[in-house]
């Protein structure tokens, strides 16, 4: 008898697993929340098990409700974190109704996640000009080729698109940055940083932005 390919409740309800002794403490975490990240991301890329280490989950809220999608991190400093993207997709007419969003970054085999809540905005054209000069050919061709959430009838019609751009723009000519694809800068309000303990006991440590400092208290797991 062949098994069935639904998994039962029991065995949703069953999966768990036990996590290390190692936390996070106030005394250990640096003060500055972006130095904090920059150190957890430097060891999440370390880590063989992880995929992206830049990988973020991005949630946001519209007119339509909440909505939430994988994006790439691709920078982070004092002023924020930054992501690039189709300014005509879902997920730029959200913010542009509203600019308040939530990162998620994942680390599961590290036990970790950190969460950026905070507000996002369009970076200045030049910069997004920089960035999409940087990217892989195939990348660029990519982005002129896909209208971002838009219905499409097949994937044919992508896979003709992208070929007739790469027609136009062979590799090693300059492939010319589409007019609504470019980067959104996140400024934190609050970043919390959990690790993952025994008997559910997580570390949870929360820094508040309040004026130009940054606060840091716990959070009960």
């Amino acid at each position: 008898m062949a098994e069935s390919p639904e998994i039962s409740r029991e065995a949703i309800s069953a999966m768990r697993r036990s996590y290390g002794e190692a936390g996070i403490t106030e005394s250990s975490i640096n003060p500055d929340p972006i130095t904090q990240f920059s150190l957890w991301l430097k060891e999440a890329a370390a880590n063989s098990m992880i995929i992206e280490a830049n990988a973020m989950v991005l949630s946001t809220l519209g007119q339509d409700g909440p909505s939430a999608r994988t994006v790439l991190l691709k920078d982070v400093d004092k002023n924020g974190f930054t992501f690039f993207t189709n300014y005509q997709s879902d997920k730029s007419r959200q913010i542009q109704i509203n600019p308040n969003v939530s990162l998620l970054f994942p680390w599961y085999p590290m036990e970790r996640q950190v969460i950026v809540i905070g507000s996002a905005s369009k970076i200045d054209q030049a910069e997004s000009e920089k960035y999409f000069a940087t990217r892989p050919w195939s990348s660029q061709i990519g982005a002129l080729a896909s209208s971002q959430s838009e219905v499409i009838d097949s994937r044919q019609v992508l896979e003709e698109r992208f070929k007739e751009l790469a027609e136009k723009y062979p590799q090693g000519s300059v492939v010319p940055k589409p007019e609504n694809w470019g980067g959104y800068l996140v400024k934190p309000s609050s970043i919390e940083f959990w690790q993952g303990r025994y008997s559910r006991l997580h570390d949870r440590l929360r820094f508040n932005l309040s004026g130009s400092n940054w606060n840091l208290e716990r959070l009960s797991p």
